[in-house]
């Protein structure tokens, strides 16, 4: 049998430099972390903490060229397909921070014990437009 080890999220963004602007501030203000590197001619950038890896950035334009779908059109459906989930201590307070930063949120935070005991969650889309979850249980 194969291990799989689930490494990193990576967020395949349109607007690379507004995606990293807010990714830089987000999570200097959330974990107090700076990004490894940030090259914006490769549309990468890369956050650690400890050591292991956080969030990663990448270009969509870059990766379809890469997987060979850069002849589709790049403008993302009207459902989301995707969607970074956040484990935060304190949602209403992520919440209030991440906005401060552009996000725009989309269901204030409240109890869901439909999801879970005790979980706790509030939605919000970055000013580059992916959907971010935060949860506290």
């Amino acid at each position: 049998m194969t291990a799989v080890d689930a490494l990193y999220p990576r967020l395949l963004v349109e607007d690379f430099d507004t995606a990293a602007h807010f990714w830089t501030e987000a999570l200097r203000d959330l974990l107090g972390i700076e990004p490894v590197k940030v090259l914006p001619a490769a549309g990468y950038a890369n956050w650690d903490l400890d050591g292991q890896a956080v969030l990663v950035l990448f270009g969509r334009k870059s990766i379809a060229e890469v997987v060979g779908t850069d002849g589709l059109p790049s403008a993302p459906p009207a459902q989301d397909t995707a969607m970074l989930v956040l484990r935060v201590s304190d949602v209403d307070d992520a919440t209030r921070r991440l906005s401060g930063h552009g996000a725009t949120v989309v269901a204030e935070p409240r109890d869901r014990p439909e999801w879970g005991p005790g979980l706790r969650s509030a939605h919000l889309r970055t000013p580059d437009g992916t959907l971010v979850e935060l949860q506290a249980y």
